[in-house]
């Protein structure tokens, strides 16, 4: 049954940007201060206030544009967008209606199968956020804290173009690592700073007309927004199998139940009464503004990782966990000016300094080392200094212990230094092979797997400093004797 049906999904996505003031007034624009505290007459709304644009939300949005390959509008101007909410204090919204700043942009996506997904970006455009209704705190009354209310935001929205849940996860989270490369939005789902809306609809497949679209909110994370979607899909073509009409309604997502519920009946554009906003002046954007960002722009995700795969000779695996996160990402920036040995570099930062991370609950501008530091420890095993096991088992924990100290210095005084005498490694084989000559008899009967054994063996004994190639050498030497 499934298989005879689309799904045809678009998303609509409100980035908070990480501005100091809010879009239109010089209250604090931050997260997490005590209610109501953040406000003034303007962000309330109050008679003879006026609203002044911040300039900077312009600047974040001219950025996100540019990154998902949008034309930015020369001229635009705002819009009073009229609805009751009791925690939208001035009784309508300041935002962009028919001049958004960025239009026909597009992303693409790579998904586990390799193939690309192209995306439209239909529109970007600029407005505020309103407040926020706690329902869960009182018994008996919901509560309203104003301090979200004139939050500046960036609305971005899809063409219909996605046909699953796992295409909207995808492109979720391409969204959220973008805004975090481009330091306009945290992306923290959970906190509200990155919100997502979905529109879903079914039909037949081959057909043109698009089903009846349903609108799903209230999604505090990336996962389920998939799973949202994916039991809207399966809501909708029951109710299609069974001849049931579908209403064009407002749901929320029960993440407990994992189902949707409905809110409301789907306003109309019509019902939002849009005129212009009589108090913000017409906005007008230069070529000249447009290349001043574009210059100041980060470099993205994707360039690095064509830099990471294609200059640097790193794995797509590799290479997509060090840009998963913008300050990993950077970290792995200034440790390769201090290394030539990047497959190394990548195995530490997606390894040990990884496994650290996770362990202490820290994020990596809270890692203890510089990037030199590490650069060392990899110099060091490549010259033969030390052994990778060593480095990893003892001069890097010692490492995290005493921060200010060289990876040398840590070997050194810890006795750590690898022992590459020709003589001394021959001396340490022929003791374990004189310990062990049942293992030496069926080595030479045919048990060549057996050598592993002999290399734990000497390694073991020598406390693990023996140089493992020329041990491996040595062994094979006495046994092939």
């Amino acid at each position: 049954m499934k298989e005879n049906y689309e799904a045809v999904i678009g998303l609509e996505v409100h980035a908070q940007m990480l501005t100091r003031t809010k879009a239109y007034s010089n209250d604090v624009n931050e997260y997490g201060a005590r209610p109501n505290t953040n406000i003034s007459a303007v962000s309330l709304g109050h008679p003879g206030t006026l609203p002044r644009m911040n300039k900077k939300t312009i600047e974040y949005a001219i950025k996100l544009g540019l990154a998902l390959n949008c034309e930015i509008a020369e001229h635009q101007y705002f819009a009073r967008k009229n609805y009751f909410y009791p925690d939208l204090p001035k009784g309508y919204q300041i935002t962009q209606d028919t001049t958004p700043i960025c239009t026909n942009g597009h992303i693409d996506l790579k998904m586990k199968d390799q193939k690309v997904k192209h995306v439209g970006i239909t529109r970007i455009h600029m407005e505020e956020d309103s407040g926020k209704s706690i329902h869960d705190v009182d018994v008996h009354d919901s509560l309203v804290d104003l301090n979200r209310a004139g939050t500046p935001l960036l609305e971005i929205v899809t063409e219909p173009d996605l046909r699953s849940g796992d295409e909207a996860y995808t492109y979720l989270t391409e969204i959220r690592q973008l805004v975090r490369y481009l330091d306009i939005c945290d992306g923290n789902m959970e906190e509200g700073s990155l919100r997502c809306d979905a529109n879903v609809s079914v039909r037949k497949r081959g057909a043109e007309a698009f089903g009846t679209k349903v609108e799903v909110k209230n999604m505090n994370s990336i996962r389920n927004v998939q799973r949202a979607i994916n039991y809207e899909i399966e809501r909708q073509i029951e109710m299609v199998e069974n001849q049931e009409e579908i209403a064009q309604e407002t749901r929320s997502f029960d993440a407990v139940n994992m189902r949707t519920i409905s809110m409301r009946t789907k306003e109309a554009a019509n019902d939002y009464r849009y005129f212009p906003e009589p108090d913000l002046q017409p906005l007008h954007v230069t070529q000249e503004d447009v290349e001043s960002v574009r210059k100041a722009m980060p470099v993205l995700p994707n360039a690095l990782f064509e830099i990471y795969t294609s200059s640097l000779n790193l794995s797509e695996y590799d290479a997509s966990n060090i840009i998963a996160s913008k300050p990993m990402a950077m970290y792995f920036e200034a440790l390769r000016l201090h290394t030539s040995n990047y497959k190394a570099a990548a195995n530490w930062m997606n390894g040990e300094v990884r496994s650290y991370l996770n362990q202490q609950g820290k994020t990596i501008e809270e890692f203890p080392l510089e990037p030199q530091q590490i650069a060392e420890l990899i110099e060091l095993i490549d010259e033969g200094v030390i052994s990778n096991s060593l480095a990893t088992q003892k001069v890097f924990p010692k490492m995290l212990e005493k921060t200010s100290a060289s990876a040398r210095t840590i070997a050194e005084e810890n006795n750590l230094i690898q022992d590459s005498d020709e003589d001394s490694i021959a001396s340490t084989v022929e003791d374990v092979l004189k310990q062990h000559q049942d293992e030496v008899d069926r080595y030479r009967n045919g048990e060549r797997q057996l050598v592993g054994f002999f290399m734990g063996q000497v390694m073991k004994k020598s406390g693990g400093k023996v140089d493992p190639k020329a041990a491996n050498k040595m062994i094979r030497k006495k046994l092939e004797a």
